[in-house]
């Protein structure tokens, strides 16, 4: 499906900082860790929870992604990976909406790959060299709210700024206010728009 790589992604892209070894090793764990997105609910109530978000996030997706099965392992991914980085999943959707428009093979104009944007250098920095594996679903997502909590986490959860170093615009705000905007799309069930996650990350 070739004419699927000329996708284009009009976002910036993460730049590539040198990373103290006990940061790279961290990233690098967090990476490969090869556990299913498969959620997992401590109580009949969380799973009920999951079970209402992902038939309202189906509904709100449909128009991007038609096929049931694809859109619902989309969104069973996104939920797990962001809970997994102990993340906002409204915040990852409204950054995958300004990044790709949900296309899994857009491609920026500095290179940035897939759902997340993700820069090909990240492969050689924390995983294993291979920036084709950027167009995987679940690892393009792993990677990219990887990412994020780790330039959330420099920026001591200041996501103005956090937002900033992930699209390489660092102190701007058209692309933090971009996401922010597009975050308000997948609240859900009184949700706000806080940055504050609901529980601790799975897996």
């Amino acid at each position: 499906m070739p004419l699927l790589f000329s996708e284009h992604a009009n976002a910036g892209g993460q730049v590539e900082e040198p990373l103290m070894d006990s940061v790279r090793t961290a990233l690098s764990s967090a990476i490969a860790n090869q556990a299913p997105p498969i959620p997992e609910f401590r109580d009949t109530e969380s799973r009920i929870a999951y079970l209402r978000w992902l038939g309202a996030m189906s509904e709100r997706l449909k128009k991007k992604k038609p096929e049931w099965q694809i859109r619902k392992e989309f969104l069973q991914t996104v939920w797990y990976e962001s809970k997994r980085a102990g993340l906002d999943v409204t915040l990852v959707m409204g950054l995958i909406q300004v990044e790709s428009n949900f296309r899994k093979f857009a491609v920026s104009s500095v290179g940035a790959r897939g759902y997340m944007q993700v820069m090909p250098f990240w492969t050689r920095v924390i995983g294993d060299g291979d920036p084709a594996k950027l167009f995987h679903m679940q690892t393009n997502l792993r990677f990219g709210c990887v990412i994020l909590r780790h330039y959330l986490d420099r920026e001591r959860g200041d996501r103005f700024m956090g937002l900033g170093r992930y699209n390489g615009s660092r102190g701007r705000s058209p692309y933090p206010d971009a996401v922010f905007a597009a975050q308000r799309n997948w609240l859900h069930d009184g949700q706000l728009a806080t940055g504050k996650t609901s529980g601790a990350a799975a897996g």
